[in-house]
């Protein structure tokens, strides 16, 4: 479904992606797994075509920058950040978007029910919770029932109940053959959606893995955010990465993704190297969907 080469993408002296390459098939879903600034939404607008790069990439044989509207025909689109008006109905709202798509009208009520959100056409989008203001977003990029669904931080603002809602939409989605890819500092969505794991670092893969590779684990995944001195984040980072742990720089310290019962592990890797930890914060639990305590 998806063939990237030697992706490589500056913004003036600053390489925002560095030589990537790797490739999808059709019904995979991968995970771009990085902290902010790794690189991850601007390896997804290379995807899409929607902004010049070094390299090649194609979407289904499609080459995305010779023929990026052919290529974007086969995607359905999610962006991190939503844009609609608060007084539009559902169904207006998905009325416009499928004669913007030029789809039969019954592809409005079809996309509806793929998400969840049939029977709702009335309720204006002020009144929808972030969970489904989400899944109208999915809607909208079913429209013309594409084969892959490309997601730049699906739940990054939702609470508990709403990325539930979403990681199940999706998770229905990819059981129904749809190929996913998904940017995400989530544990629980990689776990729950990913077959495959890109972890940026910078603009570079540091590791293409899997969830179970990252968190070798039956237990919970939980985050943990160590403050350390400024001077020591970037070190530090690369020993706990190193050492095989998920870590992802946020401007705020470092977050480690560690099962529940191990939260000790990365301050221990961190004291063998001599790296002080000045402070812990345990942050809201990421469990596993389905997986026991």
């Amino acid at each position: 479904m998806i063939k990237a080469e030697h992706i490589t993408k500056r913004f003036g002296p600053v390489e925002a992606v560095s030589d990537i390459s790797f490739e999808l098939g059709n019904g995979c879903s991968l995970a771009l797994w990085g902290s902010n600034g790794a690189g991850k939404t601007t390896l997804i607008r290379c995807l899409l075509g929607v902004i010049r790069f070094r390299g090649r990439a194609s979407i289904g044989g499609i080459d995305v920058q010779r023929r990026g509207r052919q290529a974007r025909a086969l995607t359905g689109y999610v962006p991190q950040e939503l844009a609609f008006h608060d007084d539009t109905r559902l169904g207006s709202a998905m009325g416009f978007f499928a004669g913007l798509r030029r789809v039969p009208g019954r592809r409005a009520a079809e996309s509806l029910a793929a998400v969840g959100l049939s029977g709702h056409e009335r309720k204006r989008v002020r009144d929808l919770s972030g969970g489904m203001k989400q899944r109208l977003a999915l809607a909208i990029a079913l429209l013309s029932d594409p084969p892959l669904i490309v997601l730049d931080e699906p739940t990054s603002n939702l609470d508990a109940a709403g990325r539930g809602e979403v990681i199940e939409t999706l998770r229905h989605l990819k059981a129904s053959g749809k190929t996913l890819v998904f940017a995400s500092h989530r544990p629980d969505e990689v776990i729950s959606l990913a077959d495959r794991v890109l972890v940026l670092e910078h603009g570079r893969v540091e590791r293409d893995t899997t969830p179970r590779g990252l968190w070798p684990t039956e237990k919970p995944v939980q985050v943990i955010r160590l403050f350390l001195s400024m001077a020591k984040e970037s070190e530090a980072a690369g020993v706990l990465r190193e050492a095989g742990h998920a870590v992802h720089l946020n401007g705020n310290g470092l977050c480690v993704a560690v099962p529940r019962d191990r939260k000790a592990e990365p301050i221990n890797t961190l004291a063998k190297h001599r790296i002080e930890v000045l402070n812990i914060e345990v942050l809201d639990d990421m469990e596993i969907p389905g997986v026991e305590s």
